[in-house]
């Protein structure tokens, strides 16, 4: 089991019980990682030649049959059958957990060569044959060759002195797509894997392969031939795959019924061991038992779920709804994809976002990790349903015009060895990188080998298959800055220098496997969502493939969250307007952001939330309505509402809430788990198991008599108010204002503009604010309002006019009454709208 929580992106633990896990940005000191190439590959070794495995020799295969045969496995009772295999294997078993010592010597050498060389005519039949035994007809779809790369200099002139790092880096993609193309019948092919590995039911049966290279003997056991591990023993082709075909019953039904438990059962380097097999659709953990189980998913087609509900068109404007299905019940247990469609869909619709983000959705083994240390990857998590179950959720959500998110997870995997990938053929660097370049020890966890073919292979394919299978519109890539450099962005602080981004520490495998990935994505899917969680700021990581950039749609905008941390831990009369502004719009031209106050990092244990920074524990006492409230709940409501707004009015062009936050959930996130013991001998103490903490009472948020309730309406006002005028994805944006004596910022974004007041204090009458659209005004969003909690200072229903000249830089100006700690929005009123505008606030519940 692994050893410790990740706690992903979390800034510090502010409990003494818990370990102090620095985050990627809270670094001093750039310390480059200098090597000669990025490209060690497994892959490589692997398939440059044969491995040394005679079939003439017969010398081991007793030995690998004797230790099968005896071996006790944790699936089932004691097994004393004897294994007889149908390919012999040499003595000769070369362990290939030293291939990542094999460094290519210069940074220039071709990582395409290795894998060109590693590809030979024989493995590209093989291949070919065993895609032509699927009804499936290669190249349905076409993903668009590669462009030239050229365009991202005409975007950003300051790349063309890093031309030589850029140029080299987008002629190893350019190599690599050929590579895939000569050997695998081009992209679209090669990321269909799971139509090849793992289990496939043809009309004459089931074909299991694996590839294990390290491996000397394999059979695949289980409920179907009770874990009988002489029954179906599998063969080895020199490349490594292993295979077995199971022909249909005499009765024609599947000689493995839908339900059984399998794995596969190996004779490898460290061992004999039993293994979820790597390609598994679903996994379980049997109750009492600690590993999970493999389980053969193939229901029959009356019980398949079918899908009604086409995609929604991809939103202009992402407004994401990050939430996570177990810990979304207001009671303390596991929720499930059935309640979660039922009950928080229709709450995600009614609150005005477009887009729920679900994470966890990969098989975890443990809980506490929030989803971060997957174990199966091909297996949706079945703590929370089946498959069909998580189905019928995308398309509940489609119905409501929700596009849905995944939150996938390749950029580390769990060091598990019984239920994930690590160590899956006995050697330490098949998946991932061997020794310590592939362990990462903050996260407590193995990272990939990206210069690997078969890798590319699984990952590609992985990405695929959430998309094909389950219909997902997009992902949210995570870890991605730990991806893109050998450091991770550990111990490291990102300036904004291009050395920083384009030198030794970046690893050009990972990011070829980026763009590999994105372009795969969007030339299957061109409506698809690729949002990418880095923090270092890689200059054209929101570029296309096709012009030389990494391909995401929208970058995470993480330095806004830590900004609101770092003003929280401060006095009001020490917040810096200009600083505020700053951080919101410090971002790459022509690459999208998304934006958020807070995410789950800030809600997860050990973390604050905004409202627990804002309110402490008065939000357990002075919450009624009818009870006077705090100076503290009243400064901590006021500025909630503020700090989301212009968040999200001047942080990006897409936002994102985490479940709860929009209320200001009074508890933190904290997953039931036991005692962690750390390899340096550190114990993180656990909560007994408790599942108290580990859900969101939404029962808050809808109680009209709590202020979480207008807390609430204000976040669903801000929804409804980009909605109605799409003020985050607008060209225009002019900031006019950034008092700093006043502590008043004004903006224009679209037609709209906001007047942000946050002294402590001062109210202004007759504040005179520039703007750029001539005639009326009307408030369509008002912090102060009632209904969310406010004073109601403002009359919302009063008209603002305009008077020539210039000010503030703006060619007119109106005045307003600004009050202390409120954020207003007025909107221009146009002659046929003069009757029909109606404030947000205002907005009725049934839309």
């Amino acid at each position: 089991m692994i050893s410790s929580v990740r706690f992903p992106h979390l800034p510090s633990i502010k409990s003494s019980s818990l370990p102090n896990f620095n985050d990627d940005r809270r670094i001093n000191a750039i310390s480059f990682s200098l090597r000669n190439d990025s490209r060690s590959s497994s892959s490589g070794k692997v398939f440059a030649r044969k491995p040394s495995y005679d079939s003439e020799s017969s010398s081991l295969a007793t030995t690998a049959s004797e230790k099968l045969g005896g071996y006790q496995s944790d699936s089932s009772s004691s097994f004393t059958d004897q294994v007889e295999p149908q390919e012999t294997v040499s003595e000769d078993t070369q362990v290939l957990d030293d291939v990542d010592a094999q460094k290519i010597e210069t940074e220039g050498q071709d990582q395409t060569s290795a894998l060109s060389t590693s590809r030979d005519q024989s493995y590209k039949a093989n291949i070919a044959n065993m895609s032509e035994s699927l009804n499936h007809e290669v190249g349905q779809r076409r993903i668009p060759p590669p462009g030239d790369g050229k365009k991202i200099y005409d975007i950003d002139h300051m790349l063309k002195s890093y031309n030589g790092h850029l140029d080299y880096r987008y002629g190893q993609y350019i190599k690599l797509r050929e590579e895939i193309d000569k050997n695998e019948g081009g992209l679209e092919a090669f990321s269909r894997g799971y139509e090849i590995f793992g289990f496939t039911r043809s009309a004459t049966g089931i074909t299991y392969r694996e590839w294990a290279p390290g491996a000397k003997a394999a059979s695949l056991i289980g409920d179907f031939n009770n874990w009988n591990s002489k029954a179906n023993v599998m063969t080895r082709n020199e490349f490594g795959v292993w295979e077995l075909f199971l022909p249909n019953d005499a009765d024609g039904s599947s000689a493995i019924p839908h339900g059984s438990r399998v794995k596969i059962r190996m004779d490898t380097p460290s061992g004999i061991k039993d293994s979820i097999p790597a390609w598994i659709k679903y996994s379980v953990q049997p109750p009492g038992e600690i590993p999970y189980n493999g389980v053969y998913y193939d229901p029959a087609e009356e019980d398949k779920y079918v899908f009604k509900h086409p995609r929604p068109k991809r939103p202009t404007s992402l407004r994401i709804y990050e939430s996570h299905v177990g810990m979304s019940s207001t009671e303390p247990m596991i929720n499930t994809y059935a309640n979660f469609r039922d009950d928080v869909l229709p709450r995600i619709k009614k609150l005005g976002y477009n887009a729920v983000q679900i994470m966890a959705i990969q098989e975890h083994s443990y809980y506490a990790s929030f989803g971060y240390h997957v174990t199966n990857f091909f297996a949706p998590s079945s703590r929370f349903g089946t498959p069909d179950d998580l189905k019928s959720l995308i398309d509940k959500a489609h119905e409501l015009g929700l596009v849905v998110l995944m939150d996938i997870v390749h950029s580390h995997a769990s060091k598990n060895t019984l239920d994930g990938l690590n160590m899956f053929d006995g050697t330490d660097g098949q998946y991932f990188h061997s020794g310590s370049r592939g362990y990462h020890w903050m996260w407590d966890s193995r990272l990939f080998n990206y210069g690997s073919w078969e890798v590319l292979r699984y990952l590609l394919s992985n990405a695929r298959w959430w998309l094909e299978e389950y219909k997902f519109d997009g992902f949210r890539f995570d870890g991605v800055t730990s991806m893109m450099y050998t450091h991770h962005g550990l111990q490291v602080e990102f300036t904004g220098n291009y050395n920083e981004y384009f030198g030794y520490s970046t690893d050009v495998d990972a990011v070829v496997y980026l763009m590999l990935v994105n372009d795969m994505i969007h030339g299957l899917y061109p409506e698809a969502i690729v949002v990418g969680e880095d923090v270092s700021g890689m200059p054209a990581f929101c570029i296309p493939v096709q012009d030389g950039g990494v391909g995401f749609d929208y970058r995470l905008h993480m330095a806004v969250a830590d900004k609101w941390i770092e003003l929280l831990k401060k006095r009001d009369e020490d917040w810096q307007v200009g600083d505020i502004v700053f951080t919101l719009t410090n971002r790459r031209w022509g690459e999208k952001c998304v934006v958020y106050a807070e995410s789950h990092d800030q809600a997860l244990v050990g973390d604050k939330t905004i409202a627990f920074w804002l309110m402490d524990k008065d939000m357990y006492d002075f919450m009624a309505v009818d009870r006077q409230a705090t100076p503290r709940v009243d400064r901590g409501i006021a500025l909630h509402k503020m700090i989301r707004l212009i968040t999200m009015g001047l942080g990006g062009e897409g936002y994102l809430n985490f479940m709860g936050n929009e209320f200001g959930h009074p508890e933190w996130i904290d997953f039931p788990r036991t005692d962690q013991h750390l390899p340096d001998g550190r114990v993180i103490p656990g909560n007994n198991g408790s599942y108290d903490k580990c859900r969101r009472r939404f029962d808050l948020g809808d109680a009209e008599y709590l202020r979480y309730h207008g807390l609430q309406e204000f976040d669903r006002a801000m929804q409804h108010l980009e909605e109605n005028y799409g003020f985050m994805t607008s060209e225009h944006q002019y900031i006019s204002r950034k008092d700093e004596g006043d502590r008043v910022i004004v903006f224009e974004r679209g037609n709209l503009v906001f007047v942000f007041n946050f002294h402590w204090t001062n109210s202004y009458s007759d504040y005179r604010i520039g703007c750029s659209i001539p005639g009326n005004y009307k408030i369509v969003l008002d912090s102060d309002n009632k209904l969310f909690g406010g004073f109601d200072r403002l009359d919302d229903s009063a008209e603002f006019f305009t008077s020539d000249g210039k000010y503030d830089d703006r060619p007119r100006s109106f005045m307003v009454y600004a009050p202390c700690r409120t954020a207003v929005v007025y909107a221009a009123v146009k002659d046929d709208e003069r009757s029909s505008l109606t404030p947000v606030s205002l907005v009725p519940e049934d839309v």
